[in-house]
Parts: C-alpha cells; sequence; structure tokens
C-alpha cells in the first residue's frame, strides 16, 4: 500500500489537495485517504466517507437512467426528443435521437458550451440558481440554442443534452427525474450516500465547494439549487466504486446493454480520449471513465472492467484532483 499511499501523500501536501482518493483492486480496498477540509469555516475535515458534487460525472446516472427506459421498452435509442419535447425546444432538430443525445453526436446548441473558453467560476445560466429544482425548470435556460451541426455528424461535448435526455426520461416514464435515477441506478447499486440533494439544505456529511484554493468564498451561487441530467449529482468515492462494481456484474442493465455503452462511438482527441454512450473511455485502453469538473468541483473516476480495479479522485475545488488523478495514471497504468 506504501507504493501508492507515500507518492500520493506527498502530492497532496504539495498542491495543498482538498478531498479523498480511494484505489480498488479486487475485493481489496488498496488506498482510501481524505486529505483537507469539507467545510473551512467549522474547521470539518474530509473523510473517505465525505459526500462531494460529482459535476458532469452526473452523466452517467443519466445514461444508465435513460439506457433502463430504453431495457423496458419506455423510449429507444432511435426515440427522436421532439417525440417527448412537442412544441419545446424548437430550434432542436426533428432528426435528433436518444443515441445522438447520449453520445455528444446531437448538435444541438449547449447552454454551457465548452468549446467556449472561459474561467469555470462564471456565472454561465442566466436563471437563477434557486429556481433550478427540476428538470422543467431548465426549459428557459436551453431554449434559443441554435444547431451547431447536423445530428451524427460528429462528436462534440454538450451539457444541454443530458438535460434534454433527463427530459425525456422524466416525461416518457411519467416519474420526476431524481426518483426515476434513485429507482434505476442508485437503489439497484446500493448507493446510499449518492443522490441530489439542495444546496440550500447542506448535510453535515457533504464537502462545501470553494472558489479558491485557500479562499472562504463557495459555489453556491455557481450551480443549480438542484442537480439535474448534466450535473449536479453528489456522491462519495465509495458509491462510485459500487456503481462500476454494480454495472459490469450487470445489477443495473443486462450486460449486453453495459457493452454497448462502454464501446466507443467516438474519438476525442481534443479531450485525448473517446467516448460511449455516457462514459468516457480511455484513449488506447479498454478502461471507463467518469469526469466531473465545475465551480468548487474536480472528480474523476476509472475503472478497469478486466480486473476489476478502479481509482477514484474527488475534490471540493475546481483544480485539486487533476494532478493526484494524473500520479494515479502513471503509478496504476505505467
Amino acid at each position: 500500500m506504501s507504493e501508492l499511499r507515500d507518492p500520493i501523500d506527498r502530492l497532496a501536501a504539495e498542491t495543498a489537495f482538498s478531498g479523498v482518493v480511494r484505489v480498488d483492486v479486487g475485493d481489496e480496498v488498496v488506498l482510501a485517504s481524505a486529505y483537507g477540509l469539507a467545510d473551512r469555516a467549522h474547521a470539518i475535515a474530509n473523510t473517505p466517507d465525505t459526500r462531494f458534487g460529482i459535476a458532469s460525472g452526473t452523466k452517467g446516472f443519466t445514461a444508465l437512467t435513460v439506457m433502463a427506459l430504453v431495457q423496458d421498452g419506455t423510449l429507444s435509442l432511435e426515440t427522436t426528443a421532439r417525440e417527448t419535447l412537442g412544441t419545446d425546444l424548437p430550434l432542436i432538430a426533428d432528426d435528433v435521437t436518444v443515441e445522438h443525445l447520449l453520445a455528444h453526436r446531437s448538435g444541438i446548441g449547449d447552454y454551457f458550451d465548452e468549446d467556449i473558453e472561459r474561467p469555470i467560476t462564471d456565472h454561465v445560466v442566466t436563471i437563477p440558481a434557486h429556481e433550478l429544482d427540476t428538470i422543467e425548470a431548465h426549459l428557459p435556460a436551453l431554449d434559443g440554442f441554435p444547431t451547431k451541426f447536423p445530428a451524427g455528424e460528429r462528436f462534440s461535448y454538450c451539457n444541454g443534452g443530458f438535460v434534454v435526455l433527463a427530459l425525456m426520461a422524466e416525461r416518457s416514464a411519467s416519474v420526476p427525474f431524481h426518483d426515476l435515477v434513485a429507482e434505476r441506478v442508485f437503489a439497484p447499486a446500493g448507493m446510499p450516500g449518492t443522490g441530489f440533494p439542495r444546496s440550500d439544505e447542506p448535510a453535515g456529511d457533504l464537502a462545501i465547494g470553494y472558489l479558491d484554493e485557500d479562499g472562504p468564498r463557495t459555489n453556491i451561487f455557481h450551480l443549480p439549487v438542484r442537480g439535474g441530467g448534466d450535473g449536479g449529482a453528489v456522491s462519495n468515492a465509495v458509491d462510485i466504486r459500487r456503481l462500476w462494481v454494480a454495472m459490469f456484474e450487470g445489477r443495473i442493465l443486462p450486460t449486453e446493454r453495459i457493452t454497448e455503452m462502454v464501446r466507443p462511438h467516438s474519438d476525442a482527441p481534443d479531450h485525448e480520449a473517446r467516448y460511449g454512450l455516457g462514459f468516457w473511455l480511455h484513449e488506447t485502453r479498454d478502461l471507463v471513465e467518469l469526469h466531473g469538473y465545475d465551480a468548487g468541483v474536480s472528480f474523476r473516476s476509472v475503472h478497469d472492467p478486466a480486473s476489476n480495479t478502479s481509482y477514484t479522485v474527488i475534490s471540493n475545488t475546481a483544480e485539486g484532483a487533476w494532478p493526484i488523478s494524473e500520479r494515479l495514471d502513471e503509478l496504476m497504468l505505467g
């Protein structure tokens, strides 16, 4: 264990890392270490079980939920967005399908376009954060963005597409999206620490997201008061491990569905990666990944299905996870 712990401890000290690092190899927890403070004002330390926002890591949950609805026939990969949107979001092309959205190949205009360079702490959404408490409440934020390219033409990471998927799931199943994810993903995977709590109802085991590496300002005004299809869920490192195990044991979806989700659907050279349906894939190896990056949030988890090995780095600052994650790549992948 010291082969991992010593270099990670040193790097965490050098970078003032605030968060949790966990490494699992088969049934063995090789490393589970916490650093820094979950609440700076009250000097509450992070622990291995502390929950954090995971930003776009949420997209994996959304994808699994949508595929569960595909599995039971409520949706199909060929279902068009228009079939559930009706007259809402008229600028979304009529031929955009569930599969296009899951693969980030829809071409729809994005309310949070990551092709536009801006500080992660910019206030991008024009709707007041406290009003974004349901999926339907996101409709005004999604509206008015012209199509970027024809559906299926190429990969282009799209946050808004996963809000549209959440809306489609909610409307087609007639179940609120947050309840649907809990039923289809969190319950079968055994993830009691994962969910979509409101940010104005703080919990004692939830790390506060900070805008600066050592400052007092939090991210409460930067994110929706309750997460949605593209981000905003909270989780902890142990639950992320449970997710990977449950996925590849077939407890969330049949294994053939998972195989379809984690095969490459696109190359994403700008991201030094490939992409499946809701999951990042390593550029050259058969590794499945979840990533999250937002104001006060950084998260990356990597899983090797062949060896049942995974490592997760999760932080309550926007940049904190990346040095540790890169070092784990070196240590784990060689």
